[in-house]
């Protein structure tokens, strides 16, 4: 098992393959990403179930640096990688890029408090049968196609859309790579992110992500 330091953000839900931009200022957390720099213990962001305790109102900086806030139960399946330190400012704050790397599911608990942290296991996707790969093609192309006509009405969108769709980094990546990329190109409700983060084939993603982008 792999164990994993949680910094919860409610609403936002990460995906392989990504980097998350991550500003932190709380102590606690503060505390928790210079220990995952000194151990190289990867970090997760993750969508929350609910508030486990709230914060208490802040009215300056000052006071958001000096104390914590609200505590959140994660989802079960979230995604983590290394923590890179751009910046620390003169007051504490620091600026970093968190590079995620997988997908994990929470398994045991190791420490709630001043942070949560938990022993987790791998979360894969099963093997593709020789027809889901087929199908997987063809969905990639009507899920692109299906981007295009959506962002017909905005012409530099659409331009955008159109390179990225045939640079070789797209092209060449696998159906799971690329049905976790496509998060950082569309937004959909949390919830829904959090169910597509959560199933185990990248044919079923890719496939409920065209239904998505059909009833839109």
């Amino acid at each position: 098992m792999t164990e994993i330091c949680i910094f919860p953000i409610p609403g936002c839900v990460t995906f392989p393959g990504t980097v998350f931009p991550l500003h932190v200022f709380e102590p606690r957390y503060r505390e928790m990403i210079q220990y995952c720099l000194d151990t190289e213990t990867p970090v997760a962001i993750c969508h929350t179930q609910k508030e486990l305790s709230p914060g208490k109102a802040v009215s300056s900086l000052e006071e958001a640096l000096s104390s914590n806030q609200a505590t959140y139960r994660p989802y079960d399946v979230f995604s983590a990688g290394p923590c890179e330190l751009i910046e620390t400012l003169d007051d504490g704050r620091m600026l970093l890029n968190v590079h995620i790397e997988q997908r994990y599911r929470r398994e045991q608990e190791l420490q709630l408090l001043p942070w949560q942290k938990y022993a987790c296991t791998p979360f894969p996707d099963r093997k593709q049968t020789p027809e889901e790969d087929a199908e997987s093609t063809v969905l990639r192309d009507k899920v692109i196609h299906r981007l295009q006509a959506l962002s017909h009405p905005d012409p530099a969108a659409r331009q955008a859309l159109e390179q990225l769709s045939t640079a070789p980094e797209w092209v060449n990546r696998s159906d799971a790579a690329f049905s976790f990329a496509l998060f950082g190109v569309i937004r959909f409700d949390p919830a829904l992110l959090q169910s597509l983060l959560e199933m185990d084939s990248a044919h079923a993603r890719l496939h409920h992500t065209l239904e998505l982008l059909n009833e839109l």
